[in-house]
């Protein structure tokens, strides 16, 4: 099969470090790319990726990175080789989660800006162990380095996003849908409807791993996208 580049699109106040794994491990036998989301909706994220993607990829998101990535898949089935969702979800904001974005957006312009991601992604959205800790500090670097402005760009790019499970439905591209069994964000029980919504998906439940599930289980992640980069392409 073609070995296609592979673009990663990483997830909520996250970058490149959330794939660290992955980069190093399959940079070797492919070309890789961490792109950039520039845009404050998910419809202006998509099109800035494509402006500066391959002609034709294999495509991998995480949480945002995963509404942004199916976005792509709508507007540019035909660029998309295959595509990999991870701790994702295509369902549009409920007001309750909208309300609550809000008052965060609020605090992370106000200076607490750590405090506000770990309301975001709380403890228990991680697998619990001596590990969490650790995902934690790396997840609050990340945040730290995009800062307040983004925080409040990718905030609103969430509320307002689409419901996507048409594209997933009637898309023809094959998909690997990867969960920690921890999420609680994205839950499992979610990514196993996809997979059934989905006429080509194969599901993965990451076992020790919660919503930052490249960062806590990377050589699960990195084995499960190997395992879906090497199986042969559908054909059309």
């Amino acid at each position: 099969m073609p070995n296609d580049p592979l673009v990663f699109l990483p997830g909520f106040m996250c970058d490149a470090r959330l794939f660290w794994h992955q980069l190093q491990d399959l940079s070797i036998e492919r070309s890789v790319m961490v792109a950039q989301m520039r845009g404050a909706t998910i419809e202006e994220m998509a099109q800035s990726v494509l402006a500066d993607a391959p002609a034709r990829f294999a495509l991998a998101g995480h949480w945002l990175g995963g509404v942004v990535a199916i976005e792509i898949l709508r507007r540019a089935p035909d660029r998309v080789s295959q595509i990999a969702l991870i701790d994702v979800s295509p369902l549009p904001e409920t007001p309750q989660v909208a309300a609550s974005r809000e008052t965060r957006i609020v605090g992370a312009r106000t200076g607490r800006l750590d405090e506000m991601m770990l309301d975001e992604i709380p403890s228990d959205a991680l697998a619990p162990g001596a590990g969490r800790a650790t995902v934690q500090a790396l997840m609050l670097e990340m945040a730290a380095a995009l800062g307040p402005d983004t925080f409040e760009r990718q905030s609103r790019a969430l509320m307002r996003r689409p419901d996507l499970q048409r594209t997933l439905r009637n898309t023809k591209t094959r998909a690997l849908l990867m969960c920690g069994e921890y999420d609680r964000i994205c839950p499992p029980r979610r990514h196993e409807f996809l997979a059934e919504l989905m006429p080509h998906a194969e599901y993965r439940l990451i076992l020790g791993a919660g919503h930052m599930s490249p960062l806590e289980q990377p050589e699960k992640i990195t084995q499960g996208l190997r395992d879906w980069l090497d199986a042969p392409l559908l054909l059309a």
